[in-house]
């Protein structure tokens, strides 16, 4: 691939439209990788598995559009699917929310195993990290551990996993690691209350010195 993919500043959005009735941008992927994407459409035909949670997801989306809640969706998804074990993967600084996650998830009817990041205890000193590159120097410190909670939850048999406040970085860890499907219920972001999309709408106030360039 050798050109830049912006779909984000498209204005035609031919890929929501029926095949054929908009014109494609020439920097459109439907235009630039069109044998990739009939390789990925056949691939939802003929993978049973991926078709079927593909098939879900969409059910679960019209199903709840814009009137219910994240936590609403994800019990509605795991129901389609037959997930009757649900697995929550947990920042150690939001043990409440997993808390109250979990107590929502079971007046639902699910069984709930939840897991927090610091399991295994691993001092950060083990993969190389430096004193000065813990959050409080000078004690010990564990290294948050995304691939023992997917080593774990898989051990338990979760279906499907749920993380809540992982670290970025930590949550790419914990979904290549997840054997079963995994969606997210919260985003970290202290700052903002963990709603990281505060600072997207206000990037041309509040936060305009993210939209700066470094040389600005």
């Amino acid at each position: 691939m050798d050109h830049e993919l912006i779909c984000a500043l498209c204005t035609v959005q031919a890929c929501s439209a029926e095949p054929g009735a908009k014109k494609l941008p020439p920097y459109c992927p439907m235009s630039t990788e069109p044998d990739l994407l009939q390789e990925v459409e056949r691939a939802y035909l003929e993978q049973e598995e991926l078709q079927r949670l593909a098939r879900e997801s969409a059910r679960t989306e019209s199903a709840g559009y814009c009137r219910t809640t994240r936590i609403e969706d994800i019990m509605d998804f795991a129901r389609r699917i037959g997930a009757h074990k649900l697995g929550i993967a947990h920042c150690i600084g939001l043990m409440h929310e997993a808390k109250l996650a979990r107590e929502i998830l079971i007046a639902g009817g699910f069984e709930v195993d939840t897991v927090c990041c610091k399991v295994g205890s691993i001092a950060k000193e083990t993969i190389g990290l430096g004193d000065d590159e813990k959050v409080r120097p000078g004690q010990f410190e564990a290294l948050c551990n995304p691939v023992g909670q997917a080593a774990v939850l898989a051990q338990a048999g979760t279906q499907l996993n749920i993380v809540v406040g992982l670290c970025v970085g930590h949550d790419s860890l914990f979904f290549m690691h997840s054997k079963a499907p995994a969606t997210v219920l919260v985003a970290k972001d202290r700052v903002l209350g963990h709603n990281p999309v505060a600072c997207l709408y206000t990037s041309h106030s509040y936060y305009r010195r993210l939209t700066r360039k470094p040389e600005d």
